[in-house]
């Protein structure tokens, strides 16, 4: 099974994941969260992340989820990608990560980096309601 590994600002990525949990109704494997605040030194939180990653590691790769592509945490994402083995996305949400939690086992890892960022793309949308609506 692929890991996941959010690398998100402040509490966002463990937030996520007790959504996912909610929905799921259980605590997915292999699934870790680091917090970053703007105290934090990048290079400082680089060995933790390594040690966090892993964990969730089990040889068949990690994807890491991050919030804003060209923010710390994102940057901190970008050092530990490793091609074929450590792919990263930004921009995660709640579709994201329960669409990488339900194909991460039928998915390769570049499959799953396609899911993941179809998964928060398509999960975002306007809702519209009718004339006729009542509220």
């Amino acid at each position: 099974m692929i890991g996941l590994f959010l690398i998100t600002h402040s509490s966002y990525g463990e937030s996520l994941i007790q959504c996912a949990c909610h929905v799921l109704n259980t605590r997915p494997a292999q699934i870790a969260q680091l917090g970053v605040s703007g105290q934090d030194d990048p290079l400082d939180l680089l060995p933790m992340a390594r040690r966090l990653m892993s964990v969730v590691d089990s040889g068949e790769g990690v994807l890491l989820l991050t919030d804003i592509f060209g923010a710390t945490p994102a940057n901190l994402a970008l050092k530990l990608c490793e091609p074929d083995r450590v792919e990263a996305v930004a921009g995660v949400n709640l579709p994201m990560l329960l669409r990488t939690l339900t194909y991460r086992e039928r998915e390769d890892l570049h499959g799953l980096v396609n899911k993941a960022v179809s998964g928060g793309r398509d999960g975002v949308m306007a809702m519209k309601v009718g004339r006729d609506a009542k509220t």
